[in-house]
């Protein structure tokens, strides 16, 4: 049995939260798990849009993880 490991050199997670504070809390913590894997942020984007079922803001962002 082969066991064969290659390194991650992209990845893009998405993230959604209805307030600023606790989108920044998930994006902070899988900022320090992919340290653990070499990757730092290469960029962010993000945007908000209204969600009209809840009646509140939807926060929602794009990080894009690359290898050091």
């Amino acid at each position: 049995m082969e066991f064969i490991v290659d390194r991650i050199e992209n990845k893009v997670e998405l993230f959604e939260a209805y307030d600023l504070k606790t989108l920044e809390r998930k994006i902070e913590e899988q900022i320090q798990n992919n340290k653990a894997l070499l990757l730092d942020v290469q960029s962010i984007q993000h945007s908000v849009a209204f969600d009209p079922n809840i009646g509140k803001m939807l926060y929602s962002a794009a990080v894009h993880f690359k290898a050091k």
